[in-house]
C-alpha cells in the first residue's frame, strides 16, 4: 500500500518500501520534478517534433556529447572533415551514437551497459597494452556493492519519477568514480539513458548537459553535496538536475525552432 501525501499537488505516491520514495519529501524536490517534467513534455509537443523529432534528437545528441566532453576539459571543436582527434570528445561522440542500441541493455542489465559505455568513452584514454581496464570497474568492494545497488534500482527497484531517478544515477556514478577514466562522460550518458528509458524524455530531445557546462562550478558543488549523503546536499543535487533538465528542454526547443 502506498502512503499518500494529503497535498493534492503531489503527483506521485511512493510505495512504503520504495527505497527512493523519501527523496520526494525533501524540500523543494516535488515542485522541481513537476517543473522538469512539464518542460520536457512541452518540447515533445513542439510542432516540429511531431514528425521531425528524429532530426531534433540527432542534433540534441551531438550537443549533449560535446557539452559532456567539455565539462571534463575536452577540446570540442569538431573538424569540418576528418577524424575527431581529442580523445574525450571522440569517446563522448561514440557514447552518444550508442545510446539507442544500449537502451534495452540499460533497463535489463545496467552493469553490462555501463561497461560498454566505459569501453566506448575511454578507448583512446588508456594505453593499448592496458585495454583490459576498459569496461572494468575498480577492484573495490564498496564500489561493487554500490554499483549493484544502483543496478537494482535501474532495473525495477524503484518507481520514483524520471527526474529523481536521473539525478540519482548521475550523482551516484559521479561520486563512485568507478572506472577511474571518463567517469563523468559515463555518468552523464547513463543519466541520458535513464531519462529516455524512464519515459521522462523518451525521444532524447532535451540537452541538460549544456546547462551543466554553462554553470560548471554550481554543477560540481551540487555533485559534491550529493556525494556527502546529507539530505540537504541530496535535495540540492536533485533540484540542480531538475533545473538543468528545464534548461535542457529550452535548448531542445531552440533545436526544434531551427527546423522552421
Amino acid at each position: 500500500m502506498p502512503v499518500c501525501d494529503p497535498d493534492p499537488r503531489r503527483e506521485y505516491c511512493p510505495p512504503v518500501d520504495d527505497p527512493l520514495g523519501p527523496l520526494l519529501d525533501l524540500p523543494g524536490v516535488a515542485d522541481s520534478v513537476r517543473a522538469a517534467r512539464d518542460a520536457v513534455d512541452a518540447v515533445h509537443a513542439h510542432p516540429a517534433n511531431r514528425r521531425g523529432w528524429a532530426v531534433s534528437a540527432a542534433e540534441a545528441s551531438v550537443r549533449a556529447a560535446r557539452a559532456s566532453a567539455a565539462i571534463d576539459g575536452a577540446d570540442v571543436d569538431l573538424p569540418a572533415d576528418g577524424p575527431v582527434t581529442d580523445p574525450l570528445t571522440a569517446g563522448s561522440l561514440r557514447v552518444a551514437e550508442s545510446i539507442g542500441a544500449l537502451l534495452g541493455t540499460w533497463q535489463r542489465a545496467p552493469l553490462q551497459a555501463l561497461a560498454r559505455l566505459h569501453l566506448l568513452a575511454a578507448a583512446d584514454l588508456v594505453p593499448a597494452e592496458r585495454d583490459d581496464l576498459l569496461g572494468r570497474p575498480r577492484a573495490d568492494d564498496s564500489v561493487s556493492t554500490r554499483l549493484d545497488l544502483l543496478a537494482g534500482l535501474v532495473s525495477g527497484g524503484t518507481s520514483v519519477p524520471g527526474p529523481v531517478m536521473v539525478a540519482v544515477v548521475h550523482g551516484e556514478l559521479l561520486a563512485l568514480n568507478a572506472f577511474g577514466t571518463a567517469d563523468g562522460i559515463v555518468a552523464r550518458a547513463a543519466a541520458r539513458l535513464t531519462a529516455i528509458g524512464s519515459g521522462l524524455d523518451p525521444k532524447g530531445l532535451a540537452v541538460p548537459e549544456v546547462a551543466y557546462l554553462r554553470k560548471l562550478p554550481a554543477y560540481r558543488a551540487a555533485a559534491e553535496g550529493f556525494a556527502s549523503g546529507e539530505p540537504g546536499g541530496i535535495a540540492a543535487w536533485i533540484k540542480h538536475c531538475c533545473a538543468a533538465i528545464e534548461s535542457g528542454a529550452r535548448e531542445g526547443k531552440s533545436i526544434a525552432d531551427a527546423q522552421g
